[in-house]
């Protein structure tokens, strides 16, 4: 699909598949949740720009590069989306955090909104929402219309899996946000939960199922 990126890579496949499993206890859920949040940011990242800078190592001076221009926003959807960016924070500490919370109603699916906080400067930073599961994506164009709301310009997604009628109507709805994804899953069944998935993230990271 044109502006996804499927991330193959064999470390996150195989953290993908010990997450999936319904016997994983909580503990390791959200263990495995922050591991591949962090691998996920090597990707989503790998194109930032450098500029050189000098330095001086114990043996001499140098030109060296560090990435150029304001340090990321990472804004994950609330809940689960905060300990899937938990790596990313291990991996970009200096890294800003816009806190989006949303829950998915259960009879319509509609996106309602219950906490919004960002930094002001959205505009100049490169922006990139966390959501564990891009099932209907009702949630995620919630969250990305409300920072582009607030001036963000540059925005990505990651996400853990995708369902193709999540990807496609985010695709649609913001076809200039790129998306990251660990797999493209068989589609949603009747509760609009993404099958062969892994549940609902939030319940399983936090044990409240």
């Amino acid at each position: 699909m044109e502006g996804v990126t499927v991330v193959e890579h064999p470390l996150v496949q195989h953290k993908l598949t010990l997450l999936r499993d319904k016997n994983r206890s909580t503990k390791s859920f959200r263990e495995l949740l922050s591991e591949i949040g962090m691998l996920l940011c090597y990707e989503v990242t790998r194109d930032l720009p450098l500029t050189m800078v000098e330095i001086e190592t114990p043996l001499a001076k140098m030109m060296s590069p560090t990435i150029a221009g304001k340090k990321l926003v990472l804004a994950p959807v609330l809940r689960a989306g905060l300990t899937f960016a938990e790596g990313m924070l291990d991996l970009v500490p200096g890294a800003r955090l816009a806190h989006i919370g949303l829950y998915r109603a259960p009879e319509t699916f509609a996106a309602v909104e219950y906490f919004f906080k960002a930094p002001s400067d959205l505009a100049e930073r490169l922006v990139i929402v966390i959501v564990p599961v891009l099932a209907t994506a009702n949630t995620a164009v919630a969250a990305v219309d409300r920072l582009k709301e607030r001036g963000a310009i540059d925005i990505r997604l990651v996400c853990m899996i995708g369902a193709p009628e999540g990807i496609e109507r985010m695709r649609g709805i913001h076809p200039d946000v790129p998306i990251w994804t660990a797999a493209i899953d068989q589609g949603l069944d009747e509760n609009a939960f993404i099958v062969p998935g892994l549940g609902d993230a939030g319940d399983r990271a936090y044990g409240t199922k």
